[in-house]
C-alpha cells in the first residue's frame, strides 16, 4: 500500500485559493481537479490537499463546516529546508493576503513562524538546524 496523506480544507472562493497557493510554488493536479475541488501537491510523494468548496465540504460530512476564522481544529506544520525557506514562504503568503498570527520564533536550533491562509486555516513553517 503507498502511504500518503490527503487531507481535505473547505474554502469559500476555490478560484481565489488556487491563485493564493499557487503563488507560494503549490501545484494543481488538473485530473482530480474540478468546480467543486482542486488536489493540491504539497511535498512530492507524501502529502497533498483536497480543497473543496464548503458546499461540497458540507457533503462530505454530517456536521456543521467550522469557520476557520473563528475556530481552529488543526495546525498543518511543513518542514522546510532553510530559514530563508521559511522567510520566503511567509512573505509570498503575505503578498497574498494571508494574516501572520505571530512573529517568527527563534530557537536557535529551529526557527518557524505560520500564517492564515485566505479562509483561516493555520499553517506553520518549520526549519531545524540538521545538527539537532
Amino acid at each position: 500500500m503507498k502511504k500518503s496523506v490527503i487531507f481535505n480544507l473547505p474554502v469559500k472562493n476555490l478560484e481565489k485559493s488556487k491563485t493564493f497557493f499557487t503563488a507560494l510554488g503549490f501545484t494543481f493536479n488538473q485530473q482530480f481537479s474540478n468546480q467543486e475541488a482542486s488536489y493540491m501537491h504539497v511535498v512530492e510523494g507524501g502529502i497533498d490537499v483536497m480543497l473543496t468548496t464548503e458546499p461540497f465540504f458540507r457533503s462530505l460530512i454530517n456536521k456543521p463546516v467550522v469557520q476557520a476564522k473563528e475556530a481552529n481544529e488543526v495546525v498543518i506544520c511543513l518542514m522546510c529546508d532553510s530559514r530563508e525557506e521559511v522567510d520566503s514562504l511567509i512573505a509570498k503568503a503575505l503578498a497574498g493576503g494571508a494574516r501572520i498570527p505571530h512573529p517568527p520564533e527563534d530557537h536557535g536550533f529551529m526557527y518557524d513562524q505560520g500564517f492564515e491562509d485566505l479562509d483561516g486555516h493555520l499553517w506553520n513553517l518549520v526549519w531545524v538546524a540538521p545538527q539537532a
